[in-house]
């Protein structure tokens, strides 16, 4: 059996200073005595290599090893998905305003329940309600961590040990395995479904209110629609039965937004403010998907709701941090000068992004992307349809531009194609596609100015190293 080297040696060789000096001796020892010890197994099992012992090798397996084990595990990516608010990619990407708020947060104290006015210790919420009752209309504001909190938070505040009545064609089930009739057990209320799939009318809640009756709720249809022999009450005649009753009418609008889209020729979504002029108590949505800001929940609407909100003990633990705050504010100030907002909100700038310039980056990448995948396939720029993503405006599509990739041979390429996914998620920046029709597409929606010369470096770095 080949003679192991001892450890003290390795590390006290030349090759091992410069890994000792940057991560630490114990981590590169602990490094060096697992590589010893894999050796040995394998030696153990006839595997092993006696060249593998040599110190050198030893060395540069160390380093390669503290390399991996230091990278962190998340990584910037290309999402050429042609999703915009990709669930799985991170959803909204913040605008500069927001990202500068958050570093002087992270280097710096501040005053997140510090009144500066008095002195005195203040509410978080203090920090930002003001402006999400300005932008909506609203009488009072929170926030939690996100638009499923809020509805956790709502339901367990105003509706436990009592009944929520909610029409049968919403009782949506999002990603994550998310349901509302789930989380409306989880917080202690009883559910009451009204309706059929297709059709609930005015008078199913009407006679299913009674004395155990907390809430009306209308839930938005994320992720899915109901199309032909349909019926749903209208906010504005909910909100006069729930009057009339006196009960309060809660509405998640999931995605939520504060400005019309259709100005910009997208598909219209109504947005936070019509729900309360439209008569609703309380509204939840979320932060990170239209409204394009951070991870959160908001829920407004009554001042007298939300203070019965804010008291539960559930608040304290949904509350958001001090990152989410410093974020979430300068992107609601974006939204007082909506005639800016296309240029300086990211996720607007992205879906609004004019077909042309898709097309003309996808002109500018093809030949380094052609280069660095190699002959056996062909690339071409076709029009494509992106999603808004993330439950928002889900049977809507927007025409897009990007790289079809095929076998070049005009073969079916099922295996091959999602090898070539697989390398392109292995580089450097992993690059995230999509296989559809027997093609790896690349959607260039989401591929911006800034990023388009990185994207091309990395390929060509590709095709250099082999």
């Amino acid at each position: 059996m080949a003679r192991v080297p001892s450890v003290e040696r390795v590390m006290t060789s030349a090759g091992m200073a410069p890994l000792v000096a940057q991560y630490g001796r114990t981590q590169a020892l602990a490094a060096l005595r697992r590589m010893l010890d894999d050796w040995r197994r394998d030696a153990q099992a006839g595997r092993a290599l006696v060249e593998a012992l040599d110190e050198a090798r030893l060395v540069q397996s160390v380093g390669a090893a503290l390399v991996e084990r230091e990278r962190s595990r998340i990584r910037s990516v290309f999402n050429l998905t042609g999703t915009v608010l990709h669930t799985n990619l991170g959803r909204a990407l913040l605008p500069d305003e927001a990202v500068q708020s958050v570093v002087e947060v992270l280097t710096r104290p501040a005053n997140l329940e510090f009144d500066l006015a008095s002195g005195s210790r203040g509410d978080r919420d203090d920090l930002i309600d003001d402006l999400i009752c300005e932008l909506t209309g609203a009488e009072a504001a929170t926030v939690v961590n996100n638009n499923a909190a809020a509805v956790l938070l709502v339901l367990s505040a105003l509706a436990s040990k009592k009944e929520v009545i909610v029409s049968r064609g919403e009782l949506v089930e999002i990603g994550g395995a998310f349901r509302i009739p789930d989380i409306m057990s989880r917080a202690g209320a009883r559910l009451r479904e009204v309706g059929t799939t297709n059709r609930t009318h005015l008078k199913d809640y009407d006679e299913a209110i009674g004395e155990r009756t907390a809430l009306l709720m209308k839930v938005h249809c994320s992720n899915y629609a109901i199309s032909g022999f349909t019926k749903e009450v209208a906010l504005n005649e909910l909100a006069t039965l729930a009057k009339a009753r006196r009960v309060p009418v809660a509405v998640d609008l999931g995605s939520g937004t504060l400005v019309d889209l259709a100005q910009w020729g997208l598909p219209r979504e109504t947005t936070v403010r019509e729900t309360i002029e439209g008569g609703a108590d309380l509204v939840t949505f979320s932060g990170d998907k239209l409204l394009g800001g951070p991870q959160a929940g908001l829920i407004v609407g009554r001042a007298d709701l939300i203070a019965k909100i804010k008291k539960h003990p559930l608040k304290r633990a949904l509350r958001v941090g001090k990152l989410t705050l410093a974020a979430l504010e300068p992107v609601l100030r974006l939204y007082r000068a909506p005639e800016f907002l296309r240029e300086r909100l990211t996720t607007l700038r992205l879906l609004t992004r004019p077909a042309d310039d898709m097309r003309n980056t996808a002109e500018r990448v093809a030949p380094a992307l052609l280069h660095a995948i190699g002959e056996e396939f062909s690339i071409t720029v076709e029009p494509m349809f992106s999603q808004i993503g993330s439950g928002a405006l889900p049977v809507d599509v927007l025409p897009s531009y990007g790289l079809a990739i095929r076998l070049a041979s005009g073969k079916r390429a099922g295996r091959q194609i999602n090898r070539l996914e697989k390398i392109l998620r292995e580089l450097p920046r992993p690059v995230i596609g999509r296989v559809a029709d027997d093609a790896l597409r690349l959607d260039m929606r989401c591929l911006e100015p800034a990023d388009e010369a990185a994207f091309i470096a990395q390929l060509q770095a590709k095709g250099a190293r082999e």
